[in-house]
């Protein structure tokens, strides 16, 4: 399977601070990564890096056979999805779901005056369908809940058919039957033979959906570990990760995490 994220000692720096230091890292087409790690610890400055909308200070990033600082990433930039909190504040409150949804076509927010043909409306209202959103189309943005919210944000991420789906802390917020309703929706989605690589960052370990594949740990800037799930999220490594004692336990598919005792 290739590449579709290539990281090469890939240091970001600001004021003399290494946010993201020496991280190598790589991700394929049939894979599903998590992004794991404590506040400060560089988790959304390497879904920037990853969404092209940040270069590196020094090192190497590939996406999608692209090299950042040697392509225009106006023209890769539609070819990833890109879903996140910094997003859904840019949405107009007035904004109709649908036009939210439709508009990613265009890679615009806010319906201006673009001309749509029926095959992007009946796209849109199949992905509204799969995030369970239908019924929401003549709704607007602002009157919506956090959960669903968050589901149209991904709604829009994905109508594109992207080569590279990015999500960032995308169940943050919202409580428990908002949290679970849509981690069961990405991890349908997640085990779908069709869907691309997806790459989502989160804080907490029972956040990761089902069908999730590898792990990547990070702290102060640096990869504490990276691979697959089921030998990655270690107590150990965790542990190292957050810098306490924390136990890990898993029960189909799911994950949970404490401190140890």
């Amino acid at each position: 399977m290739p590449q579709v994220l290539d990281f090469s000692d890939v240091v970001v720096r600001r004021n003399a601070r290494n946010i993201v230091d020496g991280v190598d890292w790589s991700v394929t087409g049939d894979q599903r990564w998590v992004v794991l790690g404590p506040n400060g610890a560089g988790k959304t400055t390497v879904l920037q890096l990853a969404a092209s909308l940040l270069h590196p200070t020094s090192g190497v990033v590939e996406i999608l056979d692209e090299r950042l600082g040697r392509t225009d990433v106006f023209e890769l930039r539609p070819r990833i999805g890109f879903a996140s909190s910094a997003m859904a504040r840019r949405v107009p409150p007035e904004e109709t779901v649908l036009d939210v949804v439709l508009t990613a076509a265009y890679a615009v927010l806010g319906r201006w005056r673009e001309d749509y043909e029926d095959i992007d409306e009946r796209r849109a209202m199949r992905v509204l369908a799969e995030w369970k959103l239908d019924a929401l189309a003549d709704r607007t943005f602002g009157t919506l809940s956090d959960g669903e919210q968050k589901r149209v944000q991904i709604a829009r991420a994905v109508m594109t058919d992207p080569e590279l789906l990015l999500l960032d802390e995308p169940t943050a917020s919202l409580d428990l039957g908002a949290r679970e309703e849509l981690l069961a929706l990405l991890g349908g989605y997640a085990q779908a033979p069709t869907t691309p690589a997806m790459i989502m960052v989160t804080h907490h370990v029972e956040e990761i959906p089902v069908g999730f594949t590898h792990v990547l740990l990070l702290r102060e800037g640096r990869a504490v570990a990276a691979g697959p799930l089921a030998e990655t999220l270690t107590a150990e490594n965790l542990s190292t990760t957050f810098g306490l004692p924390i136990t890990v336990t898993s029960d189909g598919g799911r994950y949970a995490a404490r401190a140890a005792s």
